[in-house]
């Protein structure tokens, strides 16, 4: 099966369409533009990043106080 669609698979890759490089040259300087990382720090990180982690440290904390059989999840 695989000596018939190896032609095939030759045919293909000799005869594939490839776009001009003015083309590509164009949509990498789109697709750089328009998808660009962010440079600048968002306003207040320090305290988004302090909220963040208290709560996850609290929702953390709740959960062992659950597992050791204490706090308002306990059964």
């Amino acid at each position: 099966m695989t000596e018939e669609l190896d032609p095939i698979a030759e045919r293909l890759k000799v005869e594939r369409p490839v776009p001009r490089p003015a083309f590509r040259g164009d949509l990498r300087r789109r697709i750089l533009i328009e998808f660009r990382p962010q440079l600048d720090r968002p306003p207040r990180l320090r305290p988004l990043i302090v909220a963040y982690t208290s709560s996850g440290l609290l929702l953390f904390a709740i959960a062992i106080a659950g597992v050791a059989g204490l706090g308002p999840l306990a059964a």
